[in-house]
């Protein structure tokens, strides 16, 4: 079983800056992708950034690249987000996910196997 857990939410002012960490734990063989999604009241769940386990390579959705910096930490088994200059389109819950497959080519913006529960962002204008 795989466990994530988020850290790094709050209440903000736009402009400024926050980041996200998630520590993965728990049994697994393989994983292609880490990543980051969010979901504001009456929204849908949508895609933010992911990064490739193995070669590091971010993706990003349009609305937050030259903001938002995704990494990820092979030692410490975690993957953090980096959003700066954040705006009240930014609210939501963001959630950790990743993955547990062989092969890499699936559709990972439209979804993981592992989710974390959550971490809300604010951001007041």
């Amino acid at each position: 079983q795989v466990q994530l857990v988020e850290s790094g939410g709050g209440l903000v002012q736009a402009g400024e800056s926050l980041r996200l960490s998630c520590a993965i734990s728990g049994r697994t063989f393989s994983r292609c992708y880490a990543g980051w999604f969010r979901q504001a009241p009456g929204k849908e769940r949508e895609f933010v950034a992911s990064i490739h386990w193995n070669d590091g390579t971010p993706d990003y959705t349009d609305s937050v690249k030259g903001r938002f910096t995704i990494s990820r930490d092979d030692a410490k088994n975690t993957v953090s987000l980096q959003m700066n200059s954040l705006k009240p389109e930014d609210s939501a819950v963001y959630y950790c996910a990743t993955d547990a497959r062989v092969g890499c080519s699936y559709s990972h913006r439209n979804g993981m196997d592992y989710w974390g529960k959550g971490t809300l962002v604010t951001v007041s204008s």
